[in-house]
C-alpha cells in the first residue's frame, strides 16, 4: 500500500481547546490527508470521528470534541478533496472508505473505536464491511443503511432549506440539523457558534467539487438496494444515535440499522434532527462513553504513538 506517515505529534493534553488543535499530515495513496488529534492518553482505543456531508474538520462541534476527549484520545480525520486535504473528492462511499483505510493503515492504527455522523456513518458501515479488524467499536449517528428511506429527497429538503435559510438570514446548518421548535431553533443558533473558529489551520469550505462528489455519494448509498446482509455481518457492538425528527436521514433509518445489526443498542433524543449529538452533547458523550467502556484494554491497543 502507498503510504507513508510523518511524525505524530501529541495534542496538548493540558489544554483541550479544539479550536488551537493543530493540522497533521499523512500520506496516503500519494496525497496528503488532513487531522488534528486531541485528547487525554488513556488505556482507551482511539476514538476516530467521520464527518458529514461537505464538512471538514473545522465543522466539529468544538463542545462536543472536547467533551469526548476528556477521558481519551481522540482523531478528528478529513477524506480526500476536502478542507486541508489534497486530492479529487471520492464520489463513492467505497472510495472514501479505502482512503480511510490507508490512512489508518499510514498511522499504524490496528484497533480503533470509530464515530461516524451522516455520510461518516455510511463511511464506518462500509470500513465494518471491507476490514472488521480495524474497529472495535462503532457508533452512527445521523445516518442509514444501503437503501435508506427518505435519502432520494435529500436534494430539494437542502434546496428548501437553502431557501429559507436565505430568506430568514438564518445559518443553514441551524435549519437543517434541527428542529423548528424553539428550543430546537435555540440549539441550532448555539451550534452554529461553536464551529468554524479554529484559530490555528483555519480551513476552507468545501468547494463545488466536493460537494458534487459527495452529494453523488451520498444519495447513490441512499439509492442502492438494501444489503441487510452489509448489516447483519457486522459482529461489533454498535450505538446508534438520533433525534425523533431527522431531515437528513429520516430517524426510521436507524431503527433499520438497529434491527439489523446483530449487536446493536438505539437512543432517540426528543425535540432534535439531524445534529442530535451536539444539541444533547452531555447525555450523548455520557451514553459513549459508557458504551465505550472495556476494561482490561492495552494500553496500545489502537493508539497512535505520540
Amino acid at each position: 500500500m502507498d503510504t507513508k506517515s510523518e511524525v505524530l505529534k501529541p495534542a496538548d493534553s493540558d489544554a483541550l481547546n479544539y479550536n488551537t488543535t493543530p493540522n497533521q499530515y499523512v500520506t496516503v495513496h500519494g496525497i496528503k490527508l488532513a487531522y488534528r488529534m486531541i485528547g487525554n492518553r488513556s488505556d482507551a482505543p482511539t476514538l476516530v470521528l467521520f464527518q458529514h456531508f461537505t464538512g471538514t474538520m473545522d465543522d466539529w462541534d468544538q463542545d462536543l470534541v472536547e467533551k469526548l476527549a476528556a477521558t481519551r484520545p481522540v482523531l478528528i480525520f478529513e477524506n480526500a478533496g476536502i478542507g486541508a486535504s489534497q486530492g479529487e473528492p471520492p464520489d463513492s462511499v467505497s472510495l472514501m472508505a479505502h482512503y480511510a483505510e490507508g490512512f489508518l493503515d499510514a498511522l499504524q492504527l490496528s484497533k480503533i473505536d470509530a464515530l461516524g455522523f451522516s455520510l461518516g456513518g455510511a463511511v464506518v458501515q462500509q470500513l465494518l464491511a471491507d476490514r472488521p479488524e480495524l474497529v472495535r467499536k462503532a457508533i452512527l449517528v445521523g445516518t442509514g443503511p444501503q437503501g435508506a428511506e427518505g435519502f432520494d429527497k435529500l436534494p430539494s429538503v437542502i434546496a428548501d432549506k437553502s431557501k429559507e435559510s436565505a430568506e430568514k438570514n438564518v445559518p443553514l446548518k441551524a435549519l437543517l440539523f434541527f428542529t423548528d421548535t424553539r428550543e430546537g431553533r435555540q440549539a441550532g443558533l448555539d451550534f452554529v457558534k461553536r464551529i468554524n473558529n479554529h484559530t490555528i489551520d483555519p480551513e476552507p469550505i468545501a468547494t463545488p467539487a466536493a460537494v458534487q462528489a459527495q452529494a453523488k455519494a451520498y444519495v447513490t448509498w441512499g439509492l442502492t438496494p438494501a444489503n441487510y446482509r452489509l448489516l447483519e455481518a457486522i459482529k461489533q457492538p454498535v450505538l446508534i444515535v438520533n433525534g425523533n425528527n431527522d431531515l437528513i436521514a429520516p430517524t426510521i433509518n436507524s431503527y433499520v440499522l438497529y434491527q439489523h445489526i446483530p449487536k446493536a443498542y438505539l437512543s432517540l433524543y426528543p425535540d432534535s434532527g439531524h445534529g442530535s449529538f451536539f444539541q444533547y452533547s452531555t447525555l450523548f458523550v455520557s451514553q459513549a462513553n459508557a458504551f465505550l467502556a472495556k476494561e482490561g484494554v492495552s494500553q496500545d491497543d489502537g493508539q497512535v504513538t505520540r
